[in-house]
């Protein structure tokens, strides 16, 4: 599946299938949780939040692929990602585009 974040697919035409959509929520464990509050006090990269939002955007990903595939998609333009917290520790990613088929 071709993802792109245009909105046209070089010397493609394209049909409009419409809106598709991944989404998960993700979460550390809460041992991994304090070690994070830990690290704030000296700084640095905090690797397990970098692993845990890396996994759901891959899945979030996924999840918009097979939608587009079930709509007999050929690509997705214009895909996005957004983010938001949900609650401590536990963060919400989306993906979605426009399903297009090539004509």
């Amino acid at each position: 599946m071709l993802l792109v974040t245009t909105e046209t697919v070089s010397g493609k035409n394209l049909e409009m299938l419409g809106l598709v959509k991944g989404s998960t929520i993700q979460t550390v464990n809460a041992l991994k949780d304090i070690g994070a509050g830990l690290k704030t006090l000296v700084g640095g990269e905090l690797g397990n939040y970098n692993e845990m939002m890396s996994k759901a955007r891959s899945l979030a990903t996924d999840r918009m692929i097979k939608e587009a595939e079930a709509l007999g998609a050929d690509a997705v333009v214009g895909v996005r990602y957004s983010s938001s917290s949900v609650m401590q520790s536990a963060a919400e990613i989306m993906a979605y585009g426009t399903a297009v088929k090539f004509i």
